[in-house]
């Protein structure tokens, strides 16, 4: 055999080469994994939502009364003072009238005429009717004392003098009405196309605060109806931070919790305290065209005025409600955690070798979970364990 092994030395090389490279192949290899050290630092359990600003005290001016409203000259952003006239609304113009119309209104003036002057003449008639019978009653009345004429015959008289005189009452208000038709119709005749240098009766409409111009509907001069909205008006100083949120995590919401209000423009977060959760949800229809119940909450600035002073109404915020914080946390990424028979579990990394450690969590956040148990603090947890991690499996890190 050494004979052999002397005559053919490569081959024995070779072998011995071959019987090296199968021993390396089949070793069991370290897996690679990532690992992150359990720390403590801060941790801040929030609920995130897109919300804006709005005026807290927002007011819609509307036309008062029919008319014509005057060019408006406010735009967005004027400042307006409490009492101050904002514009003013001017009684219609009367329609002009066309040749017959116009016959049709003088010869209503020309039957308001005779009409009354018909009442005037019914009203002298029953005057006179009314006197008669008044006379003729007190001429019988001494009479019928004196027992010279019978009780019957005097009710008759006493009943007509009454009907007479309620005759002459009614005539007179006949006369009366008679008279406000000829007005009226002397007053279609005479106004509806005439035109006159008295300047017409306007109404004013005033700023009910001082603030700025928030909206403006329109601003030409044009007609306009009773309730039509003209401009809005508010105080921008005065704002408030509204945000929906799915109903699941409004429950979690309470009044005077803390809020963070980030990506409003400035270098640093603002603050805001919960004022209100509305009571009632609505619907609203997601990006990915999924309905979902959600519900407004409604916070106010707790920041200085000088940090938001140049935030407007209807401006975007994005907020964080802060469920829990605490500035002294045990923690570790929630990537490094599995499910291990009822709870949860991590991959310690331990001179070179994978530990499968069991473990009690806390508060999460999504990317955060907070230990109480299994893990102390420095200790190397692996972040994404994949499959071929398995309890006492040897590990590289890389």
């Amino acid at each position: 055999m050494r004979n052999a092994l002397r005559q053919h030395p490569v081959i024995t090389i070779i072998a011995i080469l071959i019987i090296a490279m199968l021993m390396w192949g089949f070793r069991t290899q370290p897996v690679l994994v990532e690992t992150v050290a359990a720390k403590r630092a801060p941790l801040i359990i929030t609920i995130e939502e897109e919300g804006r600003t709005r005026v807290i005290d927002r007011y819609i001016i509307s036309a008062p009364v029919d008319g014509v409203a005057c060019r408006l000259h406010l735009n967005v952003g004027d400042t307006v003072e409490q009492g101050k006239v904002l514009l003013a609304i001017t009684p219609r113009e009367s329609q002009v009238l066309d040749p017959r119309s116009r016959a049709q209104a003088k010869a209503k003036v020309s039957a308001a005429k005779s009409t009354l002057r018909a009442a005037e003449e019914q009203a002298r008639a029953a005057t006179a009717a009314a006197r008669l019978a008044s006379n003729e009653m007190k001429r019988l009345t001494p009479l019928l004392g004196k027992a010279l004429i019978s009780r019957e015959a005097f009710d008759k008289v006493k009943t007509e003098a009454q009907t007479s005189s309620a005759n002459k009452r009614s005539a007179d208000f006949n006369v009366d009405v008679a008279k406000y038709e000829l007005q009226a119709a002397q007053t279609m005749f005479a106004y509806s196309a005439s035109t006159t240098n008295e300047p017409a009766e306007r109404v004013p409409v005033l700023s009910p605060i001082t603030g700025k111009i928030l909206k403006v509907k329109r601003q030409c001069k044009g007609p306009v109806r009773t309730g039509e909205e003209l401009l809005e008006v508010g105080d921008p100083s005065a704002l408030e931070i509204e945000v929906d949120v799915l109903s699941a995590d409004a429950v979690k919401i309470k009044q005077g919790m803390k809020v963070l209000l980030d990506r409003w423009g400035g270098d640093q977060p603002l603050e805001a305290v919960v004022r209100l959760i509305e009571p009632i949800g609505f619907t609203k229809i997601s990006a990915l065209g999924v309905e979902e119940q959600r519900v407004l909450i409604i916070s106010n600035f707790t920041s200085p005025h000088d940090l938001w002073q140049r935030i407007g109404d209807g401006y975007r915020v994005e907020a964080k409600f802060i469920l829990w914080q605490d500035d002294d946390v045990l923690q570790i990424p929630a990537s490094s955690l599995f499910r291990y028979k009822d709870g949860w579990a991590v991959f310690v990394a331990k001179d070179g070798y994978a530990q499968r450690r069991e473990v009690s969590l806390g508060q999460r956040n999504g990317l955060t979970a907070q230990v109480l148990e299994g893990i102390k603090t420095g200790e190397l947890v692996i972040n994404h364990p994949s499959d071929d991690v398995e309890n006492d499996s040897k590990i590289a890190q890389h």
